[in-house]
């Protein structure tokens, strides 16, 4: 059933973004996206937006939202700063072919609860960079948050002069009848969040940027730095309280280094829990995950699963060797509890890893801690994977950071492996497309021996 009241908002907001494209420059789509960068970046906003997703959604911890909030807009923004998206985006007299830069319209986003703020001011900024009108889905937890948001963000177009019809959400109370109208009379469908959500945005009809589940799967070799990859890892696991979907799930080890990883991981605030049964029984009381565990702070998860640990514990770390539905461990967990494999050698890591990535997280990331850095292209040319992490805390550089080259994102394309179009960082090139003016060259016809020589000699004429 078309829902009407979408369907007004999603008019208005073509009109918005026909006057917008019509009466565009670089300098307005430029001063639209700043205006959105700084208001969650701006620190009395960014702390309310981050109190009130907590408050709200009871999902990750404040001084992590804070940061996030921050660093991944001040990422996007340096990533896109002096990006042509008005006007002429390359001009080759070589070939001929001049590239204007065309928005694609009205863009329908749909949200997760556990990023509320940060991924719908990720996509409204990519989405007005690139001239276009944007229309929100939040969750129904993440709703507030997002009213928030968009409240601030009309209350800093006021100051610019800028059209708020530009930036909109669905009406609330929110429902699946008032997403699908959106995701049916948008441009372009944007969706980060759960499965059940990408499967409807890709069978919309519509064309859509969908992401994959994640379920990070790190090997440690033997020639890691133990240490270092056990803080990393922690710093990682516990962002947020697990909510990012890059943080690390299962840490598979080499046999080699296994006690001794085990003793690092205890030296980084992990607590090593043996009972497997108790563990799965509590964490998945029901089948499903356990509500009042998911992305927790540590002593309230360890209230909840009513766990003895050492005082002090940050995260928890189970041993187990089973993978697929049967062993949920190998799956996602959004919680600080990480599962923990012992591999006789790397090779047996590397089989182990393409297991666990085969039954969850195809597609999306692997991480590897090692010296050897011809590991990382064994990896890279054997799972079904499209992201290698070589030496970093998973969640900070999947993502984009400040020290790696990946885009700024929240939403990671898993390829086909995750069943998605795309198997990039989900960035502003994804909210733009171009018409190009083919003239006439010199003729670049080639010689049949230019192309054949090669295979004429393997094979014959």
């Amino acid at each position: 059933m078309t829902d009407t009241g979408v369907q007004a908002i999603v008019a208005h907001s073509r009109i918005a973004q026909a006057e917008y494209e019509k009466n565009g420059s670089q300098q307005r789509y430029d001063h639209a996206a700043q205006a959105v960068a700084w208001v969650i970046m701006e620190p009395a906003r960014n702390r309310r937006l981050a109190e009130l997703a907590v408050e709200t959604t009871g999902l990750g911890n404040v001084p992590d939202k804070i940061i996030k909030n921050h660093r991944k807009t001040l990422g996007l923004m340096q990533d896109i700063q002096n990006v042509v998206t008005f006007g002429v985006m390359s001009d080759d007299p070589k070939t001929g072919i001049t590239e204007i830069a065309r928005p694609k319209g009205v863009v329908g986003a749909i949200v997760p609860s556990t990023n509320p703020a940060a991924t719908p001011a990720n996509n409204i900024i990519n989405a007005l960079k690139c001239g276009n009108s944007i229309v929100v889905a939040p969750s129904p937890k993440g709703v507030a948050c997002c009213e928030l948001l968009l409240e601030y963000i009309h209350a800093e177009f006021a100051k610019i002069g800028e059209d708020p019809a530009l930036v909109q959400m669905i009406p609330t109370p929110g429902s699946k009848e008032k997403t699908q109208t959106l995701m049916d009379q948008c441009d372009m469908i944007v969706c980060t969040g759960s499965q059940n959500n990408v499967h409807r945005a890709q069978t919309a009809g519509t064309p859509a940027v969908a992401v994959g589940a994640g379920n990070v799967t790190v090997i440690v070799d033997e020639t890691a730095d133990l240490d270092g990859a056990a803080a990393k890892i922690r710093a990682s696991k516990c962002f947020d309280n697990a909510t990012s979907c890059s943080s690390e799930n299962s840490v598979v080890v080499v046999d080699a280094v296994y006690d001794d990883f085990i003793a690092a991981l205890a030296r980084a605030g992990g607590a090593f829990y043996a009972d497997e049964a108790t563990l799965v029984s509590k964490l998945w009381p029901d089948g499903h995950l356990n509500r009042s565990v998911i992305a927790q702070d540590a002593d309230k998860m360890i209230a909840a699963l009513d766990v003895d640990v050492p005082e002090g514990t940050e995260f928890l770390v189970v041993p187990t060797s089973g993978i697929g539905p049967d062993h949920p461990l190998s799956g996602e967990k959004l919680s600080r509890v990480l599962a923990l494999y012992c591999a006789s050698d790397f090779d047996a890591a590397l089989d182990m890893t393409h297991k666990i990535q085969a039954y969850q997280g195809a597609g999306h990331s692997v991480g590897l801690h090692s010296a050897l850095d011809e590991r990382a292209y064994t990896l890279a040319t054997a799972i079904p994977t499209s992201r290698i992490i070589v030496n970093q805390a998973h969640t900070f550089a999947t993502g984009g950071s400040f020290t790696n080259g990946m885009p700024f994102s929240l939403s990671m394309g898993c390829g086909t492996w995750g069943g998605n179009s795309v198997n990039e960082n989900v960035n502003y090139r994804h909210f733009l497309q171009s018409t190009k003016i083919i003239r006439e060259i010199s003729s670049r016809e080639p010689k049949l021996e230019d192309i054949f020589d090669g295979y004429w000699s393997l094979a014959g004429k």
